[in-house]
């Protein structure tokens, strides 16, 4: 690669990137509208500074569009259940179940806003944890915008070893980790241990967002319990298997917070009255609905059945095997720019593997769920007929948006302009480069909107960054993936699954300016804190 690594090439590469977060947070653009002009400035710049040709741009575009496909059915069959417990009225029942059990507010919001979302990350991810989480939320009386924000946050601890350790599997795999190895458990054990940190502050923040000071000096006992068995248990069992080492201790913790909901601090109503985060026009005006003759774990049966389903398909070996020689996937030939950077050619591009893919989950819990809830006369007459309309109209837009976003990011990595990026960053740093390696696993997974994509992209580059400048590899490749995880909460793909289901399509720009500065604050942290133990220790 003969790419000038210079400030010129570097601006022109963070030029697109710069636009869509201006447009997004300072204009208030959604992603609908702001995505086609980054893929445009992405574009020109690949054309005219990274001499690309039409061939690559195309090449590039077509991988993009296969990809944002794939997300595409992640967002439609997650809506396509949403709308079936929305007709069916089950999130007036999960509302009014869970107040009852956990009658603290701010356990309540812990649960479904973090535990749950930590589940369902632990066993789906692809975004699921956001699109199922935003509606349920909201189902609670949570603002629509902050339904969006808390499962962002929520399931980005679990994003390394979460879906049964796939990121953690691509980042092993880029930077030639053998399982089993001192250095694959030492990384696992840096990994752990940043991961910890960034679990206990979401706890932190989510108590903040609802009630500042008091939220968190009422929730202080539950978050740190809670952190100790979800970053902690991860941390132990990533010494052990990392296939369970984020699923296990999620379902340790969905239980624990039900347990916590009856200890004495806990088991009396309490809220915040001016909470931030919370409608309370919608609280007040949910008690004059009419009552469901449905219970709270009927209301959950789509979602039992979601994580039935998901955990028979990926833990039990021969089911998996089975259904996964179904894949589908594209061949795409060797490109290259004017200054020798080159796309390996691919027989089978980003396979999707239907009967296993996160979307047949949803689809079939969706369909079992209709089913169901029509049987027992929740679901009325020309409900399904309606559940299908709203699922397909609400996610064109998104789709749309998904689409720009994903070419632009596959453009940009095609024509080595995210490399560039990461590569300046180094150059200019040295050993300091330490402080910035979460950064660069933020960026990889805020461009590509996935940790495992971000660990693909930028884990053999860390490793060879960390040994050019003679610093420990271990550390640096668990900065990469825990800058992933934190990254995965600000991927645009993610949060417009989330305004999708949350119905405040056009709002990404708001979310953005949420979540940003408690992504980029963790991020920093732990890059000081990696740079002080490796670098001046």
């Amino acid at each position: 690669m003969n790419i000038p690594i210079n400030l010129f090439m570097w601006i022109m590469a963070f030029l697109p990137i710069v636009v869509l977060l201006v447009l997004m947070i300072k204009f208030h653009w959604g992603a609908t509208e702001a995505a086609p002009i980054g893929l445009i400035i992405t574009v020109f710049t690949g054309l005219v500074f990274y001499k690309a040709d039409i061939k690559l741009l195309a090449s590039e575009s077509a991988k993009g569009i296969w990809n944002a496909l794939i997300i595409i059915l992640i967002i439609w069959t997650a809506i396509l259940l949403y709308q079936v417990a929305d007709e069916a009225k089950a999130f007036q029942v999960i509302r009014d179940g869970m107040r009852k059990l956990l009658p603290n507010e701010l356990l309540l919001v812990l649960a479904m806003g973090w535990i749950f979302e930590s589940f369902l990350q632990g066993i789906t991810g692809f975004g699921v944890p956001v699109a199922v989480g935003a509606p349920l939320l909201i189902g609670i009386g949570v603002l629509p915008l902050w339904a969006v924000v808390l499962p962002l946050l929520g399931q980005a601890w679990g994003n390394t070893f979460g879906t049964l350790g796939a990121a953690w599997d691509a980042l092993a795999m880029a930077a030639g980790l053998e399982p089993g190895s001192a250095s694959y458990l030492t990384t696992a054990l840096w990994t752990g241990g940043f991961l910890w940190i960034w679990n206990l502050f979401t706890g932190l923040v989510i108590c903040w967002f609802y009630g500042r000071g008091k939220g968190i000096k009422k929730g202080l006992p539950a978050v740190l319990i809670m952190s100790v068995i979800q970053g902690g248990g991860e941390l132990l069992l990533g010494q052990m298997n990392t296939t369970i080492s984020c699923f296990l201790p999620s379902c340790i913790s969905l239980v624990v917070i039900m347990l916590l909901g009856r200890m004495k601090m806990y088991r009396d109503e309490w809220k915040i009255e001016d909470s931030p985060i919370m409608n309370r026009a919608f609280t007040e005006s949910a008690k004059e609905e009419e009552k469901s003759d449905m219970n709270l774990l009927q209301a959950f049966v789509p979602y039992i059945l979601l994580s039935a389903l998901t955990l028979i398909v990926l833990l039990v070996t021969p089911v998996k095997n089975a259904l996964e020689v179904v894949s589908i996937g594209f061949a795409f030939p060797e490109t290259s720019t004017g200054y020798g950077y080159v796309n390996s050619a691919v027989e089978c591009f980003s396979p999707l593997k239907p009967f296993t893919h996160a979307s047949m989950f949803l689809f079939l819990s969706a369909m079992v769920g209709l089913i169901y809830y029509k049987k027992h006369g929740w679901i009325k007459e020309g409900g399904t007929g309606r559940v299908f309309a709203k699922s397909i109209s609400m996610t064109m837009p998104s789709g749309i948006a998904v689409i720009g976003l994903v070419i632009m990011s596959n453009v940009m990595g095609g024509t080595g302009q995210t490399m560039v990026l990461a590569d300046g960053i180094a150059g200019v740093l040295g050993k300091g480069y330490a402080v910035l390696a979460p950064i660069v696993g933020v960026l990889g997974s805020f461009m590509t909107g996935s940790n495992m994509s971000s660990n693909i992209l930028f884990g053999d580059f860390q490793l060879t960054t960390a040994n050019l400048l003679k610093l420990d590899v271990s550390p640096i490749l668990a900065a990469q993936t825990t800058g992933g995880s934190i990254g995965s909460a600000v991927s645009s793909s993610k949060i417009v699954l989330g305004t999708t289901t949350a119905s405040i399509l056009g709002k990404e720009g708001e979310v953005l300016k949420k979540i940003l500065p408690v992504t980029l604050i963790p991020a920093l942290l732990i890059g000081v804190g990696l740079f002080v133990m490796i670098v001046l220790l």
